[in-house]
């Protein structure tokens, strides 16, 4: 069975510590397994205070690189670059002392970031992307981190839409895989279940919800279809939802949270949480359904 996760984003933004303190204990207790820690900020927590707290109870965690308007890997900037580097290495620390094995997030530009690319200016951003992105993959694998690049839908970024552009960057550099996204995919792949066998033994993280972003399950997903690829490809990790409270008006109008997507964000969590566990109890062992 794969482990349940859930980001914290659900409910607060940005995280620190009393809030972490507050949450991880009731996300424990509700039965998820792991939760995901956005690093927003550094030093918005501390990540050996989370460490000793999530030990104590025993949940697991991943961890979320945030491509904030300062952090940049294809710019021109090289003082922008250099930054964004020194960021993505600070997640990987952070990422190694709570025992995460996985840095996930659009690693490449700011989210909302669009312009237009002609196939040699696509193929030439690529190329500059993997440059940048290979030492700081090393970096992370000698961590026993690794870095996942997601794609984004294409109102979030014109860059990497797709399992395949994304694949293009991922593709012979250790240390570098997949974090995929039922929400983006549904708006990008004309079959999800076809993108994750793309992605197949690069996959290294994977996020859930309905394709509003709300609680999986209420939608018209074919969940049954995306956990059979899953095992398909091998992927055992875990699946954590992620969606988004108001409360932050930045990130909430980043990710386009103009109405409640559930009667709480806690029963968002506890009902994909359930939605989850009742799909994989049915499906059963990876032989199939």
């Amino acid at each position: 069975m794969h482990p349940i996760g859930a980001n914290t984003w659900i409910w607060v933004s940005p995280l620190t510590d009393a809030r972490l303190a507050a949450l991880a204990p009731r996300i424990h207790a509700w039965g998820f397994d792991v939760i995901e820690l956005p690093v927003e900020s550094p030093g918005d927590w501390d990540p050996d205070r989370a460490a000793d707290l999530l030990a104590g109870l025993g949940l697991g965690a991943t961890v979320c690189a945030v491509m904030s308007a300062d952090r940049d890997l294809v710019t021109d900037d090289a003082e922008v670059v250099r930054r964004t580097g020194d960021y993505l290495r600070y997640c990987v620390r952070v990422a190694a002392r709570v025992g995460a094995g996985v840095v996930a997030g659009p690693m490449y530009a700011p989210v909302g970031r669009t312009w237009l690319l002609d196939a040699d200016a696509r193929a030439a951003t690529v190329r500059t992307l993997r440059d940048r992105l290979r030492p700081l993959a090393e970096e992370a694998a000698g961590a026993g981190v690794t870095l996942a690049v997601e794609p984004l839908n294409r109102f979030e970024t014109s860059l990497l839409n797709t399992t395949e552009q994304a694949l293009e960057v991922v593709d012979g550099i250790p240390g570098l895989g997949l974090a995929l996204d039922t929400f983006h995919m549904n708006i990008e792949e004309r079959d999800i279940p076809t993108a994750i066998r793309t992605a197949g033994d690069r996959l290294a993280h994977v996020q859930v919800c309905a394709n509003d972003r709300g609680a999986p399950g209420n939608d018209h997903l074919d969940w049954t279809g995306i956990v059979a690829a899953l095992r398909d490809v091998g992927y055992d990790g875990p699946l954590c939802i992620e969606s988004f409270t108001a409360e932050n008006r930045t990130i909430a109008t980043a990710a386009a949270i103009w109405r409640p997507l559930a009667p709480t964000q806690d029963k968002l969590a506890t009902g994909g949480l359930a939605f989850l566990r009742a799909l994989l109890a049915r499906i059963g062992p990876a032989t199939g359904v």
